[in-house]
């Protein structure tokens, strides 16, 4: 599905000043609990305003700058799990409508309130998803589920509220999307059209790129 071809809007804007909590029995700082906030909110080149990123060994930087998670993901996790979950959950900083990992590429790029934005990698999860779910295995799941989420790269510093409609602006000609690079690289079968493309994309980061291209030279697998 073209994503230009769909209504998208931010739901919620989530941000977290960051806190401590107890986990395993060792005091751990963490940013993923983040709640809605209400107004317009400032989009800087490495964060929302009023967030906090703990850990900026993994966390945080020009190509995870801005998280976001999909509402259409939310009422898929609302019936998995038994329960609903409110925007934030996740530790994203946007609730998305109409933007799933599944319709958007890396290398689009939008229009969020007056940011422009692009997409260019999934979210691979850590314990600290555990943490915030209570369930070590909450990690395992969101692999499983393959609802990545996207993380954003901020090409214009601008701001943002809930409520506002998103612009696609461009779409990256690879067509490959944000939800293929998993599957790629950890999927048994090797799909050379996608490597290809993926190889070609000029917005994905380095380290996932470099990952493309190693399982290039390992398929065999040349222009």
């Amino acid at each position: 599905m073209n994503a230009a071809s769909n209504f998208m809007k931010i739901i919620s804007v989530n941000v977290s000043s960051g806190k401590t909590v107890r986990w395993k029995g060792r005091a751990v700082e963490t940013g993923i609990f983040k709640e809605p906030v209400t107004g317009t909110i400032a989009i800087a080149k490495l964060n929302i305003e009023g967030d906090r990123q703990s850990d900026l060994r993994v966390h945080g930087g020009a190509n995870k700058a801005i998280y976001s998670y999909d509402i259409e993901d939310y009422l898929w996790w609302n019936r998995a799990l038994g329960y609903e979950l409110k925007p934030g959950a996740f530790g994203e900083n946007l609730t998305t409508e109409g933007m799933p990992d599944r319709e958007i590429s890396i290398g689009d790029t939008f229009k969020v309130g007056t940011a422009v934005l692009q997409a260019v990698q999934p979210r691979l999860p850590c314990y600290k998803l555990g943490l915030k779910f209570n369930d070590e295995q909450m990690p395992e799941r969101f692999m499983s589920a393959e609802r990545w989420g996207i993380y954003y790269r901020v090409l214009e510093e601008g701001s943002v509220a809930a409520g506002d409609e998103v612009e696609l602006i461009s779409r990256d000609p690879n067509h490959v999307r944000i939800a293929d690079l998993p599957r790629l690289l950890g999927g048994e079968f090797i799909d050379e059209d996608l490597i290809l493309r993926a190889v070609a994309v000029e917005a994905m980061p380095p380290e996932w790129k470099n990952k493309v291209i190693r399982l290039a030279k390992y398929a065999g697998i040349t222009k």
